[in-house]
């Protein structure tokens, strides 16, 4: 008798779609940045609460999230995740009808609780959807270079639909882009409502015994910090890059086309993408260490030249544009430095996280859990980085991302060392 395996196909396509949206919806602070700082005449420092409110809400519910898991399991998770989604997003585009950066702003805080409780779920839902091993990490891969897609998409996308106009940019302007975020989160909630998806029940069937936490582990508090930085760096390089090139230049700005810096941003998360895909290979053959060294390295030199370059200087570099082909924009040779730590910033989350619960045993779970809510960094690094910028200048601010590299560096080469391997992790009920 032949048992027919069941396939989840659809459940797996809408993981793929919520990898898309976390995506998606993270990075509309960017392009919404130079939108609030025209239409609500918002500073720079203003101008990052929108990743601040969005960030801040991980600090909140990282860990409500796991224990929230554990209680209604994957399925009542991802839709309340989905259904706060779908309310932040709305609320984001009933402050373009409003006129409110408030309401903005509150908008940004709800979408970031959404977003801490789908990247508690998408994870271990297709690792399972796959049945583990070899497909299911497949499947997160795959996942993963889709959250890369929609990260360079929404630049690109915001940036178009804001034109050259600069008293058109308005949240209203960028409402397509909220009507897609929103039309795809009730599209998921309806097909995973109505799907039948596994729930792994390994949560009470041994009780295991934690002498101590994951705080007890050295290594694990500096990864912990390295990913509050991490987040930060990755968020900050291209949103003031934004604003460096859209604002006027009495602002200290370079007054180019949205558009265009829309193109040029957007070419940072395409080279993430690509850096995440050869990543992969990669990983196989070098340490997690070794890849951590060099990429901020690498991250420290751009971003020196970056600052140092003169703004008179500049190149024609290739950009990945709205129409999916590449074609070159005039700028800065120091905006080209930034955007080529896409490269770099692609590889730092895998290689921060292995190094920091490696080791760990029983308290890599609770580990998670603490870094979901260090990705609050995301909204305090670019805050301190947007207070420098309006004290100093654009190019200035980025000694607040160089500082932050050097960390990482320090964390590769040294913080990453396991010295309490002393430490019982086995697993005992």
């Amino acid at each position: 008798m032949t048992q027919n395996k069941k396939s989840y196909a659809l459940p797996i396509a809408m993981m793929f779609a919520l990898f898309f949206m976390i995506a998606f919806v993270t990075g509309l602070p960017a392009p919404f940045g130079v939108i609030v700082k025209n239409q609500f005449g918002a500073s720079d420092f203003m101008s990052t609460l929108g990743f601040f409110a969005n960030f801040i809400a991980y600090a909140f519910m990282g860990i409500p999230a796991g224990m929230l898991l554990e209680r209604i399991g994957y399925k009542k998770t991802a839709l309340l995740a989905v259904g706060v989604g779908f309310t932040g997003v709305g609320v984001q585009y009933l402050s373009g009808v409003a006129g409110s950066f408030n309401v903005y702003l509150a908008g940004a805080f709800i979408s970031g609780f959404s977003m801490c409780m789908l990247n508690t779920v998408v994870n271990p839902m297709l690792n399972t959807l796959g049945g583990g091993g070899k497909k299911g990490n497949q499947l997160i891969q795959t996942g993963g270079s889709l959250n890369s897609v929609a990260a360079t998409i929404v630049p690109v996308l915001v940036g178009y639909l804001m034109g050259a106009n600069a008293l058109e940019r308005t949240i209203e302007k960028a409402n397509p882009a909220l009507f897609i975020a929103m039309g795809i989160f009730a599209i998921v909630f309806v097909v995973l409502f109505i799907m039948d998806i596994p729930e792994p029940r390994l949560i009470g069937k041994v009780k295991i015994k934690y002498e101590h936490s994951p705080l007890s582990f050295r290594h694990f508090i500096f990864g912990a910090i390295a990913i509050f930085m991490y987040v930060g760096i990755e968020i900050g390089i291209p949103h003031f890059a934004n604003l460096f090139m859209t604002s006027s230049a009495e602002k200290g700005g370079l007054a180019i086309d949205p558009t265009i810096a829309g193109f040029v941003v957007g070419t940072y998360w395409f080279l993430m993408m690509i850096g995440r895909l050869f990543g992969a290979g990669l990983g196989a053959k070098f340490s997690s260490k070794a890849m951590l060294t060099v990429v901020s390295a690498m991250g420290l030199v751009f971003v020196l030249l970056a600052i140092l370059l003169p703004v008179t200087t500049t190149v024609s570099m290739p950009v990945f544009r709205s129409d999916i082909s590449f074609g070159l924009a005039e700028v800065p040779i120091g905006i080209m430095f930034l955007i080529f730590c896409g490269l770099c910033t692609s590889v730092m989350w895998g290689g921060i996280f292995n190094l920091a619960v490696e080791g760990l045993g029983k308290y890599t779970e609770a580990a998670s859990g603490i870094f979901m809510v260090m990705v609050c960094g995301g909204g305090i690094l670019p805050l301190i980085q947007g207070q420098v910028a309006d004290l100093t200048s654009y190019t200035s601010s980025y000694w607040v991302i160089f500082l932050a590299l050097s960390y990482m560096m320090f964390y590769a080469l040294i913080g990453s060392k396991n010295v309490n391997k002393d430490i019982p992790v086995e697993v005992t009920a």
